[in-house]
């Protein structure tokens, strides 16, 4: 199975960004134990501060299945979640926060919609939980 993890805007900090909130692990270190422990899977990873970049990458359709972090995005981008209901195949927003237990304007999801499934508060465990889930 082919699986595309893609990280929104902000998301290439991980490791040095908040590391109260978000760890001190970069997403790079990160992705390696991952295609460690998915070595039967192959596993893309894609990140970028622009709207339109992660909409372009969407829409290149060589994946099987989906892990999208859209970080801000994920507050307010209505291309993103328009492009997200076009993709049949499993999609799981992931958010390493709970995003629940933080400012208001970000317990507000415009994108989940659009996708199977939403793991929030995991960590960066919550990449490895949607990989999991995919048949």
């Amino acid at each position: 199975m082919k699986v595309l993890i893609i990280n929104g805007p902000n998301l290439n900090l991980l490791g040095t960004r908040e590391p109260e909130i978000y760890g001190t692990v970069s997403m790079e270190e990160y992705f390696e134990k991952l295609k460690s422990e998915f070595s039967s899977h192959e596993l893309k990873y894609y990140q970028s501060n622009i709207e339109g970049e992660i909409i372009n990458r969407l829409q290149e359709d060589d994946f099987d299945a989906l892990v999208i972090n859209p970080g801000a995005y994920t507050h307010y981008s209505y291309a993103i979640s328009d492009c997200l209901k076009n993709i049949r195949k499993p999609k799981i927003e992931v958010h390493i926060s709970n995003i629940y237990k933080r400012e208001e304007f970000r317990q507000k999801s415009v994108t989940a919609a659009n996708t199977d499934a939403v793991l929030s508060g995991f960590g960066m465990d919550g990449y490895r939980l949607a990989i999991l889930s995919f048949k």
